[in-house]
């Protein structure tokens, strides 16, 4: 293996083992100048992701939380990659990533589930 894939595979186990969500950084590497990616924050409208994005793939009412959540499809060098952005009950993005919609609904689920479960911690 060469100097600069190990330094490269530590930098990015470091940046996973730091990540708040459940992400695999090779995506984020390989589709970080996408527009939706890049541009995309949170606090903005489905108005503004729609003129940097475009429309999306399909879109689900949240159960967990209130909003709606957008699935848009991510082409690269022939590759595709799920991604979603995720707004709240005001129309604001509240979440965005390296899932669809329907995974970050499962993972919100099992969240609330744990919270439950532990009484609120």
């Amino acid at each position: 293996m060469s100097k600069h894939a190990l330094i490269l595979g530590c930098a990015l186990a470091a940046l996973a083992g730091c990540a708040s969500k459940m992400e695999n950084p090779t995506d984020y590497y390989t589709y970080r100048d996408q527009p939706l990616v890049k541009q995309v924050e949170e606090g903005m409208s489905e108005t503004q992701v729609r003129n940097i994005a475009g429309p999306p793939s399909s879109s689900v009412r949240r159960k967990v939380n209130a909003g709606l959540c957008n699935n848009y499809i991510l082409n690269q060098e022939g590759h595709q990659q799920a991604y979603h952005v995720s707004f709240d009950g005001s129309g604001r993005v509240q979440d965005k990533g390296f899932m669809s919609c329907e995974q970050r609904e499962q993972v919100e689920r099992e969240k609330a589930q744990k919270k439950t479960e532990h009484g609120g911690y």
